[in-house]
């Protein structure tokens, strides 16, 4: 079966960093449970090959397992933990990256690129079962891993088959949104791009929806419709992500930290961290200290 030979390949090429010798490819093997940690999705397909993962954003939360994969159109803060993982049947996954560009491309080549907009964006994770052929074209670009002469000139085809196999499947509209310059999700991907760079800035939504250039109330709408959030929650979700990331780098003064990413009451700043993390940041950090915290995407 496709679903064996896959996760044989996965175990085989799976590096501690994630990455393999072909760009936009990502493997994780994870042996290990663990509790769930924070990260930013990326923008990704995620493949699971054993095992499952859950995955909470906002208030949705995402389950897939073996065979299902997830698609992440925008880069957004999620929770998530691998379920059914032992030292003997580890979790596997094949990640790849969705590069807009590509999928315009493509959508140009096939005349699909003029599809209507629809009133409101598609939400930014969804999970789908991996068709027979979709299956067939990861395990061919995992064989190049075997055979790295060819990487160069077939590793791009077939990635170039894996996107079109996940635009005319059933998430192919959340795809689609991806390679559309002027769509709905375009403008919220824009506005979460400039809320992730300035995370620690007080701002009014009507300001960045004008920003996104869409009125508040449409906006508003989308922005929801896409990560879950409203653009207040997405701001603090951002700013609890950078606090941790910065007591991992050391710094023991807790309201120096929470200053640094935006936050004027150091109460506050803890009482929203522990809600987060499950444990105030004083406690977290001394753990930190004695682990290496890496902000990776979310793969699979």
């Amino acid at each position: 079966m496709l679903l064996d030979e896959i996760r044989t390949l996965l175990a085989r090429h799976a590096r501690p960093d994630l990455s393999t010798p072909i760009d936009g490819v990502l493997i994780s093997c994870v042996k290990e449970p663990a509790g769930p940690s924070a990260s930013m999705s990326g923008t990704v397909m995620a493949l699971i090959a054993q095992g499952a993962k859950r995955l909470a954003l906002g208030e949705r939360v995402y389950e897939y397992h073996a065979g299902q994969y997830l698609v992440a159109s925008v880069d957004l803060p999620v929770t998530g933990h691998f379920v059914d993982v032992g030292p003997d049947r580890p979790a596997l996954g094949f990640g790849l990256t969705l590069e807009p560009s590509a999928i315009a491309d493509l959508l140009l080549r096939a005349s699909s690129g003029a599809a209507p907009r629809a009133a409101t964006a598609s939400p930014g994770l969804a999970v789908s079962d991996a068709s027979a052929e979709l299956l067939d074209a990861v395990a061919r670009l995992l064989r190049l891993l075997d055979q790295p002469r060819d990487i160069e000139v077939l590793a791009p085809l077939i990635k170039r088959e894996i996107l079109w196999r996940l635009i005319t499947a059933e998430q192919g509209p959340t795809v689609r949104q991806l390679g559309l310059a002027d769509s709905n999700h375009a403008h919220i991907a824009r506005a979460v791009r400039w809320i992730r760079d300035n995370y620690a800035r007080a701002f009014r939504v009507e300001d960045v929806a004008r920003l996104a250039g869409m009125s508040a109330s449409a906006f508003y709408r989308n922005f929801q419709a896409v990560t879950a959030m409203s653009p207040i929650q997405f701001q603090k979700q951002i700013r609890l992500q950078e606090a941790r990331l910065l007591l991992a780098a050391g710094p023991t003064d807790i309201a120096a930290v929470g200053h640094a990413v935006g936050y004027d009451s150091p109460s506050q700043f803890t009482r929203e961290y522990r809600r987060l993390f499950g444990t105030p940041p004083s406690r977290d950090a001394a753990r930190l200290h004695d682990s290496v915290l890496v902000a990776a995407p979310m793969l699979p």
